[in-house]
């Protein structure tokens, strides 16, 4: 099961749509796979007629043109949890209760709300996620009191947090609270944390595009099957996308702080800050998650589909 002319066993898994790529590694280094009844390990290669378990489940060899993947956009409604554990509540997998194993791309914090991609292609994740990839997100964000001066331009420019700066972005004021912002990257609370940087506080914050796909007239809690026209797109810009962690290089490191050299023994003080000058400083780190149950209707699929019934994920 070793053999080098056998596919990785990492590879296998995600392609099978059990998990991401990432996932089916943990897994493994956890000791939780079997290939024949043996413990695997990260090097291990899966041949033709070999049996592969995750715990329990055998993993299916995928179909070759991967006809049996699912692909769907989905506009999620505050309150649920991009999380596919059973055990936390108003998670997203429970909320749209699809037929099919499947996972989100990326996430949205419990507060935040709008479109996100969930599939059953774990190969595909990775090469949508990776920031080196340069895939764009767009948002529409409301935050709690009137944009003043050149907070677009210090936005765009890029914003110091979490011990690096952010890629720069476009934005654009729409109104006096509301503006449009598009992504390359998605660290944790990203919007969030810029804006509490300037001394705003995010009051809404919509995902409205990914990529080439548009959030539309989809309403909340309701999900649609990705199209053709729309995968083909989605096929054609990650065709060259690295899916290695290489491709999460492009964050700038935060800049140094300046220090004063060492002061000799006798030797005065330098001057200090003048007085009301204060570096501002990011805003907090928090958990993206609030615990609380979404109170809009969630689990729709739109246009013709109708609430899914509910029934247990395979």
């Amino acid at each position: 099961m070793n053999g080098n002319d056998g596919r990785r066993l990492n590879k296998f898994i995600s392609d099978s749509g059990y998990c991401s790529r990432r996932e089916a590694d943990a897994h493994i280094a956890e000791g939780a796979v079997t290939v024949n009844g043996q413990k695997a390990t990260l090097g291990t290669r899966v041949n033709p007629g070999d049996v592969v378990k995750v715990g329990w489940h055998r993993i299916k060899n995928a179909a070759p043109n991967k006809a049996d993947r699912v692909y769907i956009a989905y506009n999620k409604p505050r309150g649920i949890t991009c999380t596919t554990d059973p055990n936390v509540a108003a998670n997203i997998v429970d909320a749209i209760r699809h037929k099919e194993r499947i996972y989100p791309v990326g996430r949205l914090d419990n507060q935040s709300e709008g479109l996100i991609f969930l599939t059953s292609d774990g190969d595909i994740v990775n090469k949508i996620l990776r920031v080196g990839n340069a895939h764009e997100k767009e948002y529409v964000v409301t935050v709690d009191k009137p944009i003043k001066g050149n907070f677009a331009q210090k936005m765009a420019g890029g914003i110091p947090m979490l011990g690096t700066v952010t890629k720069p972005c476009t934005v654009n004021v729409i109104s006096d609270t509301v503006f449009k912002i598009t992504l390359t990257q998605g660290l944790n609370r990203q919007i969030r944390r810029m804006c509490e940087y300037l001394g705003y506080e995010v009051v809404k914050l919509k995902r409205v595009r990914i990529m080439s796909v548009k959030l539309g007239t989809l309403k909340t809690g309701e999900w649609r099957n990705l199209t053709d026209k729309e995968m083909a797109k989605i096929h054609k810009a990650i065709a060259t996308s690295d899916n290695s962690a290489d491709a999460s290089a492009g964050t700038r490191k935060a800049p140094a702080r300046k220090t004063s050299p060492r002061k000799k023994p006798g030797q005065p003080r330098g001057d200090r800050a003048a007085p009301g000058k204060t570096r501002g400083k990011p805003g907090g780190r928090g958990t993206g998650r609030s615990g609380a149950k979404a109170k809009s209707p969630a689990g729709k699929k739109a246009s013709g589909g109708g609430r899914r019934k509910p029934g247990r994920r395979k």
